[in-house]
């Protein structure tokens, strides 16, 4: 009898699942889809023999990738060793998706089944996993779906943000909607100013340089040879600057209140306003367009390239067209009228609006059209898929275009495509290998500054962090300064008390001349090897030794203490051998 095993994948971990009664299942398949409801009856069915979960969030994605791969995992290859039977030809295992199965019975061994009766029971376990597997909750379970989820779309889905074409979309609607506001408004204060002055607008035909310059003039009776040179500077041309001049003094044109001119002026500004950002908004299209599809922008110019994008929905439904739909593109309306009335359908579409059509005769519009098509389709392809998306294919199929236009001109046979496409292969590696280095560059110079501001921040919070301990060391010196004082004043007092010391000595000596000359003799040979004392001071000489001891820094004074202690020690043991060498002379008298 063959042991049905069944394999489930979930976000959780792998579950090993064992079907009792296989023949009996196999047999009766709408038994199985009522027992696959009820969960009582799908556990007399399927009984749980291994699960074995995913350790992190990181491992639970390496496994969904290798399954959608259709490689067999180590964690995988693990579960089915231990827990199948070694007898592999008498185990079947059924799982879900066909091409791991083929990858575990290549690899493993063991006879794989999909579809059918497997099917149903892995409907049921995915109803009832959270049941068969003890701890696990149907509200965890459906987190660590989301989760890996988001981290599988997240790792398929290749995002570059300098490649988004969702920027030029926008940018080509915002321009052919500001084109036709712009004209709007020009129309508007060409009827608005030409009551005040008619012969204006046969003179300045651009409707952004006649709102500059109605903004400028503004009342007509005030316009003289001064401004003349401001006017040229404005039309760019000084016939022309004569002539409003010259129409200025013998003009047709109604007077015109104060207030009506400044309300003139300010809608004319914005006028102005939007043409210029509408410049912008052009050089910022080209940028664009330049990053994300230099190709096609090469081949048939920027605004015609981003049109073509903006009514596919983006560069990658563009590369999916075929050069017949492309030809057509933007023409749907009269494609469809021509197919309804059984007429002549559209020869072109939005790349009518490239210089290459008008530039060809009417008979070769067509072919030139389809040409054209198909080199916009190969440019948005390589544009599409390459990784480094350079100019160069653009403008070898842009000079293929001009060849072409040629041919049917003059009958010059154009270079063939192999040749061609293999000049722009050698160029394209060229200019991809410079542009990598030039990105490498970047990077390093990146990373440089990047170290800089890191290692400027650690000096500054050290810096700021030695700032404290500093503040608690000149705090600390003054309480040494102070302990020092009281040091050192017993030994200058010790110093200075010597004499009294001696003076009892001094009336005996009086008495016993002889042992005053004797000690005398020793004092001077204890002299020689001791620092010679200080005598009493007068308080002027005491009054100009502070200031001095003041001065002095701390750290001779911390010497000083350490040299005079062991000084102090001798005066004071001699100081005794006196007294005793005193009190047996006098015992002795």
């Amino acid at each position: 009898m063959v042991l049905l095993h069944v394999l489930f994948e979930h976000a959780v971990g792998y579950a090993l699942l064992a079907l009792k009664e296989v023949e009996e299942i196999s047999l009766l398949l709408p038994q199985v889809e009522e027992c696959v409801l009820n969960l009582g009856k799908f556990h007399n069915v399927v009984r749980l023999v291994a699960f074995c979960p995913f350790s992190s969030s990181q491992v639970a994605l390496e496994n969904a990738n290798a399954v959608s791969e259709g490689v067999v995992h180590e964690d995988l290859r693990l579960l089915l060793e231990t827990y199948l039977p070694s007898k592999k030809k008498k185990v079947l295992l059924g799982v879900g998706d066909p091409k791991i199965g083929a990858a575990i019975q290549e690899e493993l061994g063991y006879n794989c089944q999909t579809g059918g009766v497997i099917a149903e029971v892995l409907r049921g376990v995915r109803l009832h996993f959270h049941n068969l597997v003890k701890g696990l909750t149907d509200l965890s379970a459906c987190k660590a779906q989301l989760g890996l989820g988001h981290s599988y779309s997240r790792a398929k889905v290749k995002f570059n943000v300098n490649r988004v074409d969702n920027m030029i979309i926008q940018s080509i609607s915002l321009l052919d909607q500001l084109d036709k506001d712009i004209n709007t408004f020009s129309m508007r204060v060409r009827e608005w100013y030409g009551y005040h002055f008619p012969e204006l607008v046969k003179i300045i035909n651009d409707n952004a340089t006649y709102c500059r310059l109605a903004q400028f003039i503004g009342n007509r009776r005030e316009l003289n040879e001064e401004k003349l040179e401001k006017l040229e500077e404005l039309t760019m041309d000084g016939a022309k600057a004569k002539a409003i001049l010259d129409a200025s003094r013998s003009s047709m044109g109604m007077d015109i209140s104060a207030i009506d001119l400044i309300n003139i002026e300010s809608f004319s500004s914005r006028v102005v306003s939007l043409s210029e950002y509408r410049q912008s908004l052009h050089t910022y299209l080209r940028s664009k367009m330049s990053q994300v599809a230099p190709s096609l922008s090469a081949l048939i110019g920027e605004a015609v390239g981003a049109r073509l994008i903006a009514h596919a929905g983006s560069l990658t439904n563009l590369a999916k067209y075929p050069a017949s739909t492309v030809q057509i593109l933007g023409a749907e309306k009269a494609l469809f009228r021509a197919l309804k009335t059984r007429g002549n359908t559209p020869k072109y579409g939005l790349i009518f609006h490239s210089t290459f059509i008008g530039r060809a005769a009417a008979k070769n519009k067509g072919r030139i059209s389809r040409y054209l098509a198909n080199k916009c389709s190969i440019a948005s392809r390589i544009d599409c898929f390459s990784e480094v998306p350079t100019s160069v294919f653009g403008e070898k199929l842009r000079e293929q275009v001009e060849e072409r236009l040629s041919f049917y001109e003059t009958g010059e046979i154009p270079r063939k495509n192999l040749d061609v496409m293999k000049e722009a292969m050698v160029q394209a590696e060229e200019a991809a290998a410079e542009i990598t280095r030039k990105l490498e560059k970047q990077e390093k110079k990146r990373l440089k500054k990047e170290k800089k501001r890191l290692a400027a921040l650690a000096q500054a919070s050290s810096e700021n962090s030695s700032a404290p301990e500093e503040c608690e060391e000149t705090h600390e010196k003054p309480k040494k300064k102070k302990k020092l004082k009281p040091q050192e004043s017993p030994q200058e007092n010790g110093m200075e008390e010597d004499p009294p010391v001696s003076l009892p000595k001094s009336k005996k000596r009086k008495a016993f001349p002889k042992e005053e000359l004797a000690s005398d003799a020793e004092e001077g040979t204890t002299s020689s090897l001791s620092p010679p004392k200080r005598k009493k001071s007068s308080p002027k000489e005491e009054m100009a030794s502070e200031p001095e001891e003041a001065a002095s820094p701390i750290v001779p004074k911390k010497k000083r203490k350490f040299s005079e202690e062991p000084e102090a020690a001798a005066s004071s043991t001699k100081s005794t051998k006196k007294k005793k060498k005193f009190q047996k002379s006098s015992q002795e008298d």
